[in-house]
């Protein structure tokens, strides 16, 4: 009967992925409903939506001069988990300073689904960043027990915002994870929070205790934990809350200490994310790591960050494509990234946008589940920073003025975000064209969104394309578009 009842289960979930199979073969893209929303260089559009009708034709072979998008809903790849942002100390003590009016703006504009960007993911730090006002931890010094354990810190600034996001997004999409940038001074070889240093191995067992006091912490206060990253930026010196780690040291402390003392604790279910660093040494990193059996089986994902581009070198969008190509069953996600060198003067420059269209767009496509802005919230001065490590973020408010300004970042952003909700599928897009880039991904209640951006400053009609059908669309200079096809 068991066995019965199993097949039966079985046979139905065949037929009904058969089911779908046959509906994406049998595509009409005539009998569909078209929206399309748009941020235009040079205009007022904002992720306005269009009243242009739109009418479907049949187009059998398209000519090499014939500029197309082409989607193909039936190979799709990568599950997506979602977007979102960082609430640092730096957010949220500027979030504090403000109205409580422009308070509730800030939440709605990014988390709410009908008004907003509809963000689900959150990350947060672990000790101080450099996003804070100052250094700290949750311990005293030498306390390797954790007994004097506390988050109290965080409640002053950072919870409050975090529950004010959390209210607003659907407690099954609540995707929230945390990141270390140092442990405590006196646990590193070089006596201090600043400048790099390493863990020393006699404090292995106590750092992977202060992970577990950390999510236990949060979640006796409401927040769920989805996942942590082991350390931020693990190959990286910074005058500001920093900590080296080795391909072989992170894969030996997540081996050894971190992921039994996880699962010691019941923590089977929470996310662990390795490398959390830049592009160039993504593959090196993740081989490190993932060619290890009893290492592996402690990864989720591995993160990444954009800035790769400080020696000159362009975006290694194939290093991320390399890793999802060798490590299928491993996840990607973006976890951090912005424009430094904050000036107040260039918050409206159209660049800001393009900077996030072109790395999601690519990220995507290159098998990435989720992506992850920095600070969703600074100041008029990109701070507060403690180190004078001043950067933007897509929403910038002037707490002199109460005046809070959207960047072109926000808006840019948001054309994912808004449209591709956690639990859809990446589907195979193309372009013929260089400067016109495009994704694509078909959500849980079907409907396909089309994100097309036009990077150049050169508008650009084309078609897209569909099994033999298409339907004539335009692409103003330096625009991004979301496509609703339901």
């Amino acid at each position: 009967m068991k066995k019965k009842s199993i097949y039966n289960i079985q046979l139905l979930l065949a037929l009904f992925s058969s089911s779908i199979a046959f509906s994406q073969q049998n595509f009409n893209l005539k009998q569909k409903k078209i929206e399309v929303y748009s941020t235009v260089k040079a205009t007022k559009e904002r992720l306005s939506k269009s009243n242009q009708k739109y009418s479907v034709t049949d187009f059998n072979q398209p000519k090499e001069t014939d500029p197309c998008i082409f989607v193909d809903p039936i190979h799709s790849f990568q599950n997506y988990v979602g977007i979102g942002g960082a609430i640092t100390d730096a957010s949220a003590e500027t979030f504090a300073k403000l109205p409580k009016t422009k308070q509730q703006e800030i939440i709605n504009a990014y988390f709410d689904k009908e008004k907003g960007s509809g963000y689900n993911l959150l990350r947060t730090t672990i000790n101080s960043s450099d996003f804070s006002s100052e250094s700290y931890t949750y311990v005293k010094d030498h306390d390797k027990d954790l007994k004097t354990f506390s988050i109290a810190h965080d409640l002053k600034y950072k919870i409050p915002m975090i529950k004010e996001a959390q209210k607003k997004i659907d407690k099954k999409e609540f995707t929230f994870y945390a990141s270390p940038w140092s442990p405590p001074a006196w646990m590193k070889d070089n006596n201090s929070m600043l400048k790099g240093g390493s863990l020393l191995p006699e404090y292995y067992q106590t750092w992977a205790n202060y992970f577990v006091k950390f999510v236990n912490a949060y979640e006796k206060l409401g927040m769920p934990i989805w996942g942590v990253s082991i350390q931020n930026e693990p190959m990286a010196v910074q005058t500001w809350e920093s900590c080296i780690y080795t391909a072989e040291q992170e894969r030996d402390f997540l081996k050894n200490y971190l992921g039994p003392t996880f699962h010691k604790n019941g923590f089977q279910d929470k996310k662990i994310i390795v490398w959390d660093h830049n592009r160039d040494l993504i593959y090196q990193r993740a081989s490190t790591i993932l060619n290890d059996p009893e290492a592996a089986k402690y990864v989720w994902g591995v993160g990444f960050h954009w800035y790769e581009t400080w020696n000159g070198n362009q975006n290694l969008y194939d290093n991320v494509g390399l890793v999802n190509k060798t490590f299928p069953n491993v996840n990607l996600i973006f976890t951090e990234g912005c424009k430094e060198k904050f000036k107040f003067e260039d918050i409206y420059e159209w660049y800001l946008g393009e900077m996030y269209g072109r790395a999601m767009i690519n990220d995507f496509n290159n098998g990435t589940t989720a992506w992850t802005d920095w600070n969703i919230l600074l100041d008029e001065t990109g701070g507060p920073n403690h180190v004078g490590n001043f950067c933007f973020a897509p929403i910038i408010a002037d707490t002199r003025t109460n005046e809070v300004h959207y960047t072109n970042a926000y808006y840019y952003m948001g054309h994912f975000s808004r449209f591709i909700r956690p639990g859809a599928k990446r589907i195979a897009a193309s372009s013929n064209r260089s400067d016109l880039l495009t994704t694509s991904f078909v959500n849980e209640n079907g409907k396909i969104v089309v994100v097309v951006m036009n990077q150049s400053s050169i508008p650009m009609d084309y078609s897209l394309w569909i099994q033999g059908q298409a339907v004539k669309m335009n692409a103003e200079a330096n625009s991004i578009k979301s496509i609703i096809i339901s």
